[in-house]
């Protein structure tokens, strides 16, 4: 009697990043059991390029302008464009010996208490998508996170109890996204990848179901520095865009990110910025303690340099 084909996953991700980044994203999801990951560089990175490529669970593609050229004539002007083609490109000619492939930002990590691949696994077969949500991190030493509030009549009330000041515009208590990521099962035909989303033929996310024992740990803050450095992108070109929609509909007082910051920068300045980053972003007693009671708080020590070090010892 011969064992069951085991159930093999992968990851795509267009990167932009420093080194470290870069290689704790890798090696986390190797760790995880991750059988394949297809990393595009948005830039060069020569320090990581060569622990990448050498690794063999690793297609590393540099996007350089003789890339786009090959492939469209120019390179997009919009990340989130590029993003999109390389995850499509990567579905329909990389991904032949994956079972499953998600699209990913390289400040998530995907947790279980029990092996991704064994989870994907039990699937039914005739389920061809998979939405595993995120937690966003506290910007602390990165091993809490608050989980995501549901829409419902009592969203409000534990919003203002979280945040008095500012949680009445943040959705779902998130700076940052709340849709998570999917995975895709593969050979699917007439398959577009987006960053949240697929569509086959036009049809989004067909017969799509939750995972609710896979987190999507997002690192979206880190600390005040590093938040302030990335805001003004964040806001012109990122996830504080001004096409994204706000928390609820504007008859009803609702503000997009974009509206809500621009507003306090405009009003306040920096310290107005800096404000809100401590109300919903930053890791206070004060707020682990309002977390726990609205049994919102989330512990996940991912142990990235422990894990990074284990796949790739030669970086330093």
């Amino acid at each position: 009697m011969t064992s069951a084909k085991p159930t093999r996953w992968g990851l795509v991700a267009t990167i932009k990043a420093e080194p470290t980044e870069i290689l704790n994203f890798a090696a986390y999801h190797l760790n995880a059991g991750a059988h394949r990951l297809f990393l595009y560089l948005d830039t060069p990175c020569p320090v990581a390029m060569p622990h990448l490529k050498a690794h063999p669970k690793i297609r590393v593609i540099l996007c350089d302008d003789a890339y786009w050229q090959q492939r469209r004539k120019s390179r997009p002007a919009k990340h989130q464009a590029r993003q999109t083609l390389n995850a499509t490109r990567a579905y329909r000619r990389q991904a032949k010996d994956l079972d499953w492939l998600i699209h990913m930002d390289v400040d998530e990590f995907l947790w279980a208490e029990r092996s991704i691949d064994q989870i994907l696994a039990e699937i039914p077969q005739d389920v061809f998508c998979a939405r595993a949500r995120p937690i966003e991190s506290l910007a602390g030493d990165g091993t809490i996170f608050k989980g995501h509030i549901p829409n419902g009549p009592g969203q409000s009330d534990v919003l203002s109890r979280l945040y008095p000041r500012f949680g009445a515009y943040v959705k779902g208590g998130f700076l940052s996204h709340v849709q998570g990521k999917l995975f895709v099962k593969t050979g699917l035909e007439n398959i577009e990848l987006r960053i949240h989303n697929m569509f086959q033929n036009g049809l989004s996310n067909p017969g799509q179901i939750e995972l609710p024992m896979v987190d999507l740990c997002h690192l979206h803050c880190k600390d005040w520095d590093s938040w302030i450095r990335l805001y003004r992108y964040r806001l012109e070109k990122g996830s504080y865009r001004s096409e994204l929609a706000p928390n609820r509909a504007r008859d009803q007082g609702g503000l997009s990110m974009h509206q809500l910051l621009s507003t306090i920068e405009a009003t306040h300045g920096e310290p107005g910025l800096r404000a809100f980053f401590d109300e919903i972003c930053a890791d206070t007693p004060d707020l682990r303690a309002r977390l726990q009671v609205e049994g919102l708080q989330r512990m996940r020590n991912l142990h990235l340099a422990e894990k990074r070090q284990k796949q790739f010892p030669e970086f330093r």
